[in-house]
């Protein structure tokens, strides 16, 4: 039976996963992301050989956290830059200037976004600024780097590049027009492909992998996983809990308009075929939780005495508001200047409520973005669809079910972004007749007592401290 590989650069985690083609995880390695891109290419080399030992792929797919990126050279695939992380706030400046030079509307309705520090093209204009040579260079995401690695072919697909802010999904090509206006040729940016479609083949024997392997950028971390939970109908959204989380739904598609800038989501093309996605994000979520493991005690905490002080605050709600911004907030209500905070402490609070109301907190912001999704497209969302590291934790999954008062449902593994590259690249390469395969799914019911109490510290206390 064939198996697929799936490679994951993911903010803290590159990740790789081999598969049987009914989405059993037969062998996977996980090692640390590093944003040195030689490096970051040794670690995912060595990542691929240990996950292949004994089998031979018979295609790979790749995915990676969307915006960040690094600049190459065009004859011999150097890195010119290191890999700026999607988070960093180096082109703030830049960012600001790019809104000033379109208009915001127009610009959202070919690229799906707003200007934002995190794009590409944002990082780009600081590269310049820092006197970077563009002569002969391309910006790659992350997922492209890896590919050119394995290939030696330049490439990448529509749900990463319409993440540089430099691409017009209206007419799936780069905007021309946009970058010459900022003095930038589209030669700057690789080809595009459909998601899932092989760029090439390796073409000798690398990290593990056979010549003639074929391989193929998958696409945007998100998206992929959203593939993976067959998240490609309105009304179903799923719910990625990593370091940054993410709801990702989809809509058929179509032009984008005003109403679609007034929601505050982005948009962008959706892996699937004749749909796009809409999105959010709390770019601090599984962020929290590492960030309170650093400071609960004088050494850092383990997963299992997070879990202890969890079980110590009890079932019952803490009171406590915590407003999850340590990396600003994320759409539909977007501000990289907010700022995180703990409101209602008392003196009877200790470090296992502080703990708790991290969790809290997390679910209470998810939860308005499921009210704002719900709101701007009229539909109801009764179920949220979890996978990712976050799911693991089934203390935080009961918490965000008792603040949403709708059931989790959970996918049977954690890793749908690694299945659903693999599964991509499968599919657009032959390999694969069919999409995702039904499987089992475990549900998180909320307790509804609880949930009337969340529903009242979250009306009454979080919606209103966000407004003030």
């Amino acid at each position: 039976m064939a198996t697929l590989l799936g490679i994951d650069i993911g903010t803290t985690h590159c990740k790789v996963g081999l598969f049987e083609a009914d989405g059993t995880l037969l062998q996977s390695t996980t090692r640390p992301t590093i944003y040195n891109p030689e490096a970051l290419w040794s670690v995912v080399a060595e990542a691929i050989a240990k996950t292949t030992q004994g089998f031979t792929p018979a295609v790979v797919g790749i995915s990676s956290m969307a915006e960040t990126g690094l600049l190459i050279d065009h004859g011999t695939g150097a890195a010119r830059s290191p890999l700026l992380a999607w988070h960093d706030r180096c082109a703030e400046a830049q960012a600001a200037d790019l809104a000033q030079r379109n208009d915001a509307l127009a610009r959202f309705c070919r690229s799906g976004l707003r200007a934002n520090a995190k794009s590409g093209l944002a990082k780009l204009l600081w590269l310049r600024e820092q006197g970077a040579d563009f002569s002969g260079a391309v910006w790659l995401s992350t997922a492209d780097f890896i590919a050119l690695q394995l290939t030696g072919l330049l490439a990448t697909d529509p749900t990463l590049a319409v993440r540089t802010f430099a691409y017009d999904m209206t007419a799936d090509a780069w905007d021309e027009p946009w970058l010459a206006q900022l003095g930038l040729d589209a030669k700057l940016f690789p080809p595009t492909l459909p998601s899932g479609v092989p760029i090439g083949v390796t073409h000798s024997p690398i990290a593990g992998l056979a010549p003639g392997t074929p391989v193929a950028i998958s696409g945007h971390d998100h998206v992929c996983a959203a593939f993976a939970a067959d998240v490609v109908e309105p009304g179903a959204v799923f719910d990625s809990m990593g370091t940054a989380e993410t709801l990702v739904g989809a809509l058929k598609s179509r032009p984008l308009d005003a109403c679609d800038f007034a929601s505050g989501f982005l948009f962008g093309p959706h892996v699937a075929p004749e749909r796009m996605f809409w999105m959010s994000s709390l770019p601090a979520s599984g962020g929290s939780v590492e960030w309170l493991r650093g400071i609960l005690g004088e050494e850092r905490l383990s997963y299992a005495q997070l879990a202890t002080l969890l079980e110590e605050a009890g079932p019952e709600p803490t009171g406590i508001l915590y407003y999850p911004y340590l990396s600003g907030a994320g759409a539909p209500h977007a501000n990289s200047n907010a700022r995180a905070a703990f409101v209602g402490l008392r003196s009877c609070h200790t470090r296992a409520h502080l703990a708790k109301a991290v969790f809290e907190g997390t679910a209470y912001e998810i939860e308005t973005i499921r009210r704002r999704a719900q709101e701007v497209w009229g539909i109801e969302i009764p179920t949220l669809i979890a996978a990712g590291g976050g799911t693991r934790n089934a203390t935080w999954l009961q918490i965000k079910a008792n603040v949403c008062g709708c059931p989790i449902t959970v996918l049977p593994h954690a890793e749908a972004t690694l299945w659903g590259a693999a599964m991509l690249a499968g599919l657009r390469s032959g390999i694969l007749d069919a999409g995702p395969p039904s499987a089992a799914r475990t549900q998180i019911h909320p307790d509804l007592e609880r949930h009337q109490r969340y529903r009242e510290l979250y009306e009454k206390g979080y919606v209103q401290c966000t407004k003030n």
